[in-house]
């Protein structure tokens, strides 16, 4: 019984490694296919064309990706640095009467940054 099983085991080998020859080779057919497929002359035009497009700048690319998927893209921007003048400024627009999310465009950094400052600053009403 094992005798048998292990005959169908090696036939079993020799088909897998019969069907991956067989797929290299279709495989290789295709890709070699490809430059006539896209319209160059040989594989050197088509490798040059590749390579090229891979080098489109990043932003490019991120706008392209949004376009195709409707979405808006959105760029990290650059952590901002606290100063004292930073939190003066805030604490004098809070005293205007300004709100949050006004704060943080005047002075240029987050909203939660501004909630930091102003419960740091105690101008903050304590939650229930």
């Amino acid at each position: 019984m094992i005798s048998e099983n292990l005959k169908e085991l090696e036939a079993a080998r020799a088909k897998v490694l019969e069907l991956e020859k067989t797929v290299a080779a279709q495989l290789s057919a295709e890709l070699c296919s490809l430059p006539a497929k896209y319209g160059f002359v040989d594989m050197n035009g088509l490798i040059a064309a590749l390579k090229a497009a891979a080098r489109v700048p990043t932003k490019v690319r991120k706008v392209k990706a949004a376009e195709a998927t409707d979405a808006v893209t959105t760029q990290r921007r650059k952590r901002a640095t606290i100063t004292e003048e930073t939190r003066a400024e805030v604490k004098k627009l809070v005293e205007a009467g300004k709100t949050g999310a006004e704060i943080a465009s005047a002075v240029g950094i987050s909203l939660p940054s501004v909630q930091n400052i102003k419960k740091a600053l105690g101008l903050v009403k304590p939650g229930k």
